[in-house]
């Protein structure tokens, strides 16, 4: 699979602040009670989770910890998912959609949980904006403010405009937008360091440079690479946009979504009042949204632009900056220190896709953007379901989800045409 670009150009890389133990590629035949694959949040939640519980875990990535989507994102923490509740709503009951809201904001405070139990130094910060381009946004936004009172008991929306929006979000591009005090953001790369590092200590085995080449299933499941092989009574995937062929049918029903982001050089204090003066971070409600932050040091990361194709869009970086300065004119001649992307793993629903396959294989994956905390809420649930606690696990299992249509050859360019179509309505 192509790469949207370099990872060593990302910013968080050149701003870590966490050291693993030694994590070498693994060899020889090995035995464990669970094998992890997939050094993400996913992985390194589970991993960690389990080992608290007291099995022995082996934990296998095939590059390093954090270097998919965990180590590379907008560092966004937020509850809720990459859909609406209304979605789950329909679907599942109101019952079981207030249960899921709940466990999504617990997500947040497990977040915040790790981050102060293990010390992680992440710029975890507060505050979050859900920016208005559209009266058509204005009103679903109010819309939402009202449903999450009602039926979720959640007031932690607060709608903004005029002088008290751009206190916040100093921009004229925007007619408001809704507050969330409850949103926070963070260094993704340092806090899922932080997670392996915390696993580590809880007596984990991490493997870098380990790429799974088969599983093969049975009771105890192997796992086999190019040098190596585990049997486990449990296996984990936390592979999400990076699963490829390693189970065809779960491949089946995620899609790899190529996503990118800049990072200015540090802003001075003029430059942050006439951006983000309070520190917050902000998305758009456009269907292929923007969003962005300010880094520990005050650069302005941005991210923004898809493919589906695994080629980087071109004029990516003009393009982006172009965007920065028209919602910043104060940014227009700051410099762009860093360029970089990955892939996010979305499904068809935008509902994050759990489950078990042959009794003894869990996976978690497609959060469809909103991953930062639910691949932690992952982890902890997959622990319980493997301690024969499912009950959780299972609420977010029960959402049914489809393959892409089209097949290997055709799903992408539908997916193509049919964001063509989304792209139109957010002009409206």
């Amino acid at each position: 699979m192509q790469q949207a670009s370099a990872h060593s150009e990302s910013l968080y890389r050149d701003t870590t602040q966490v050291t693993l133990a030694a994590a070498p590629p693994l060899d020889g035949s090995h035995r464990v009670d669970v094998c992890v694959v997939g050094g993400g949040v996913t992985g390194c939640s589970a991993a960690l989770h389990l080992a608290e519980r007291g099995y022995r875990v082996k934990l296998l990535e095939a590059r390093q910890i954090g270097w998919g989507a965990s180590g590379r994102s907008g560092g966004h923490v937020l509850p809720g998912l990459g859909v609406g509740m209304d979605l789950v709503k329909r679907e599942l009951g109101l019952k079981t959609a207030q249960q899921i809201w709940e466990m999504t904001r617990e997500a947040v405070d497990l977040t915040e949980d790790r981050i102060q139990r293990h010390a992680i130094p992440c710029d975890w910060k507060s505050g979050y904006v859900h920016a208005a381009i559209t009266r058509r946004h204005v009103r679903g936004y109010r819309e939402w403010i009202e449903e999450m009172a009602h039926d979720y008991g959640y007031d932690e929306l607060h709608w903004l405009e005029g002088e008290a929006f751009r206190a916040h979000v100093n921009s004229g591009y925007y007619v408001g937008g809704v507050h969330e005090p409850a949103g926070r953001h963070f260094h993704p790369l340092n806090y899922t360091l932080g997670l392996a590092r915390a696993a580590q200590e809880a007596g984990v085995e991490l493997h870098e440079e380990t790429p799974v080449s088969a599983i093969e299933h049975g009771d105890p499941v192997c796992v086999r690479t190019p040098t190596a092989t585990v049997e486990a009574n449990f296996l984990v995937l936390g592979c999400n946009a990076y699963l490829e062929e390693l189970d065809p049918g779960l491949r089946s029903k995620i899609m790899p979504v190529g996503n990118y982001m800049i990072a200015t050089e540090p802003l001075t204090a003029a430059q942050v009042a006439a951006t983000l003066p309070q520190d917050d971070a902000v998305a758009d409600a456009n269907f292929v949204l923007d969003y962005y932050k300010l880094s520990g040091d005050k650069r302005l990361v941005y991210g923004g632009q898809v493919s589906y194709n695994g080629r980087e869009p071109p004029r990516l970086r003009q393009r982006m900056e172009a965007k920065i300065a028209h919602l910043f004119p104060a940014l227009r001649t700051a410099r762009i220190d860093y360029t970089w992307g990955g892939w996010v793993g979305i499904t068809l629903n935008r509902f994050p896709h759990f489950g078990r396959r042959h009794g003894n294989v869990y996976f978690a994956h497609g959060y469809s953007g909103q991953g930062m905390a639910l691949a932690g809420l992952a982890g902890r649930l997959v622990a319980e379901a493997i301690s024969g606690q499912a009950e959780r696990f299972d609420l977010f299992a029960r959402m049914r989800h489809r393959d892409f249509p089209g097949g290997r050859l055709l799903r992408t360019p539908l997916l193509v045409l049919a964001t063509t179509f989304y792209r139109l309505r957010d002009l409206i």
